[in-house]
């Protein structure tokens, strides 16, 4: 109490000329009509831009919240895609019944680490053992191909992407499904490397190139990148082709991961056929 009254008396002229205004203003708007219109128009106009800035303020700090809730919606969607399932048709019936089963299920997943800029590029993702992710999953973008799971602990897993000399996969043209494969040569984070593909086909700047869906890990048919510029060794009869990107990797924040179910029967068919060819 001893506090307060030493404030009065320590800004008492200020605190009265304070009142004193206020009252002035008061009198002054309550006997003006104009005076009146135009304090209530000032004070209507102050209070809009207080609230346009505390809005703009909210919605930045709850877009990452948002883009989250709208991140796991998109896997969810995904996973509905006609591609995400798998057809068997029951010839047994007179009338044969397809029957789709689901093949791919999407997680989503934040972006807590990334390179990009380097030789040998990786990706840590906020998902992991825990979550159910294993290694040789694939990874996408909202655009394209990211990479493959390489590691998970309980709580994280690490992604080799496709900017990183170890990586390839099996990639082809959206336009002709011609078969190649996608290398990084560590030139820059925006283009990559497709080969294989023969010189007998025609190829066109900005054709689409995609995920060919042979291997056990990327679905069928995601963007991969589009054709930058073409060019061949005399004698090998194969194009090696620059390809911009479809991922912005210096730009990653929120990916999909991508689970398989049935990759281990694949790729447990394939060995035991490897092994039986090599006896």
């Amino acid at each position: 109490m001893n506090e307060l009254l030493n404030f009065i008396k320590r800004y008492n002229y200020v605190i009265l000329f304070v009142v004193l205004e206020v009252v002035a203003l008061l009198m002054v708007s309550k006997n003006s009509h104009y005076q009146n219109s135009r304090m209530v128009s000032a004070s209507n106009a102050l209070a809009g831009r207080w609230f346009k800035t505390t809005l703009a303020v909210t919605d930045y700090f709850g877009l990452r919240k948002e883009n989250e809730h709208l991140a796991a919606e998109n896997a969810r969607l995904r996973a509905q895609l006609a591609s995400s399932y798998i057809s068997y048709t029951d010839s047994v019936f007179t009338v044969n019944d397809t029957v789709y089963k689901q093949r791919y299920t999407y997680m989503e997943a934040s972006v807590i680490k990334n390179s990009w800029n380097k030789q040998t590029n990786y990706i840590m993702l906020n998902k992991g053992s825990l979550h159910g992710v294993k290694p040789d999953m694939a990874v996408i973008s909202p655009q394209g191909i990211v990479g493959v799971v390489v590691n998970t602990t309980k709580n994280f897993s690490t992604v080799m992407p496709v900017l990183h000399p170890s990586s390839s996969n099996s990639v082809k043209t959206k336009r002709d499904n011609l078969s190649g494969t996608l290398v990084w040569e560590g030139q820059s984070h925006r283009y990559a490397t497709v080969r294989d593909i023969p010189t007998t086909h025609k190829l066109y700047k900005n054709d689409t190139i995609v995920t060919s869906g042979f291997a056990n890990d990327f679905p069928e048919g995601v963007p991969v990148g589009y054709v930058h510029s073409l060019s061949t060794k005399p004698g090998s009869g194969f194009y090696s082709i620059k390809i911009r990107l479809a991922t912005e990797f210096n730009n990653l924040d929120h990916v999909y991961i991508v689970n398989n179910h049935f990759k281990w029967e694949q790729d447990s068919l394939m060995r035991r056929t490897e092994e039986k060819i090599k006896l």
